[in-house]
């Protein structure tokens, strides 16, 4: 209840969530319900607002009843698990707990005439998402506006609709480790379901979509490094950048490690790849990732930080996967849509051109650079590489993908490939 009621600052809602989880020594099943309830609510937190403003005189209740409220609300039109009735019981429970017992017969009723008007409520919300989708969907209005204005009504919707659609778990397989066939048999004896998953980006054999398994963290194919969480929106970037055997690579914002660990996989641990990011206490993450999936070849280091003296700094490849908006991971970020605003965009422009500038010099003629987000917006990617191309006329563009939410049942991302042109 906590983690709902309190605006989110610093730490990923889902970070705080599973801390205190850990903390609660609540069993798996209620667990998984406890998390789906903070996710759902957090996801739709507008759009049971409106459900609210519909019964309550003051829709503006404190913020501590108001989630009790939505959690409700949440359960009785976006959760089948839970009985509608039970739901209201539990909510009238908790707001006499929680010192809310004067106000507890203003639950009951409001929840219980929701519960009869279900069917009414259902169909009105069916009008709200086309009439005014930022509220149906519970996003920030002006980011509906200019995502409606860049990708239209219908792709915007789709969009919306990917957002608040939990995300699937996806792995990569560590080559470096395993093969495709040892994996899977592993997974059989661990009781993991999956599906094997094919983009024109990845091939065959890379992916795999997980539907169900034990606690990842238990798993001894997980702990032995044979598989790495990441979304396939994140591999694109590798791929573009082409890394090969014996090459010396610099990977920019490299934390947590999925990039840099599958850069390694992909130069069959053979080179150098200087890893940095420029917060500090994200770099054991990412050496604990490295050395788990057994990429050898990645020295991890504070961007500041002078590496490979021994190359000049100059690399034959280099990734920027910036710093960004996120509003291409809305769904796994769920804190995103509640924090974003238009002056953090621009803040992220500059800090990504910052980023880039400092790049380009250490790069070698000839050599691939590639700049990639998680974000959906023109201003970091598209406009971003067309002014740093302006910027650095021995640049040259080679290619550019966008990824927008749910298009290939992946996150949304962003992807340019610049080459730097051989001295004349």
């Amino acid at each position: 209840m906590e983690l709902l009621a309190r605006d989110p600052s610093g730490e990923f809602l889902e970070d705080r969530l599973d801390a205190k989880l850990d903390q609660s020594g609540l069993p798996g099943p209620d667990r998984a319900l406890c998390r789906e309830l903070v996710f759902g609510v957090a996801r739709w937190s507008a759009r049971l607002d409106w459900i609210l403003a519909r019964y309550a005189r003051q829709p503006q209740q404190k913020r501590t009843l108001q989630t009790i409220l939505r959690v409700a609300f949440f359960q009785i039109f976006h959760l089948d698990r839970v009985p509608p009735h039970a739901a209201v019981d539990q909510a009238v429970q908790q707001a006499r707990e929680l010192g809310f017992g004067p106000q507890s017969g203003f639950v009951n009723a409001i929840l219980r005439q929701a519960l009869r008007d279900r069917e009414t409520l259902a169909a009105e919300l069916r009008e709200l998402e086309i009439e005014d989708p930022a509220t149906a969907y519970s996003h920030p209005p002006w980011l509906v506006e200019r995502w409606q204005s860049k990708f239209g009504t219908e792709r915007t919707r789709a969009i919306l609709a990917a957002n608040n659609t939990p995300a699937r778990v996806f792995a990569r397989i560590n080559t470096l480790k395993t093969t495709p066939e040892k994996l899977v048999e592993r997974w059989r004896e661990e009781g993991v379901d999956y599906d094997f998953r094919t983009y024109d980006w990845t091939g065959e054999n890379l992916v795999f979509c997980l539907k169900k398994s034990p606690p990842l963290a238990r798993l001894n194919s997980f702990k032995d490094g044979w598989f790495y969480i990441q979304d396939p929106s994140t591999l694109l970037s590798v791929i573009l950048l082409d890394p090969r055997p014996g090459k010396a690579v610099l990977d920019l914002c490299a934390a947590p490690g999925g990039k840099s660990t599958f850069i390694a996989q992909r130069m069959e641990n053979r080179g150098q790849i200087a890893a940095q990011d420029r917060a500090f206490d994200r770099l054991p993450l990412l050496r604990e990732n490295c050395a788990r999936l057994g990429a050898t070849i990645v020295h991890a280091t504070k961007s500041d930080c002078v590496v490979f003296p021994e190359l000049n700094t100059a690399f034959d490849r280099i990734l920027v996967d910036a710093p960004c908006s996120n509003t291409g991971v809305m769904r796994r970020r769920l804190e995103v849509r509640l924090r974003i605003r238009p002056s953090e965009i621009e803040r992220l422009v500059n800090l990504q051109a910052e980023i880039l500038d400092q790049a380009a010099p250490l790069l070698k003629p000839g050599g691939t650079l590639v700049y990639s987000t998680c974000s959906i917006e023109s201003e970091e990617n598209q406009e971003n590489v067309s002014a740093f191309l302006a910027r650095h006329p021995d640049y040259a563009l080679e290619s550019e993908r966008e990824l927008l939410p749910g298009q290939c049942d992946t996150d949304g991302a962003y992807a340019a490939k610049l080459t730097r042109k051989l001295r004349s």
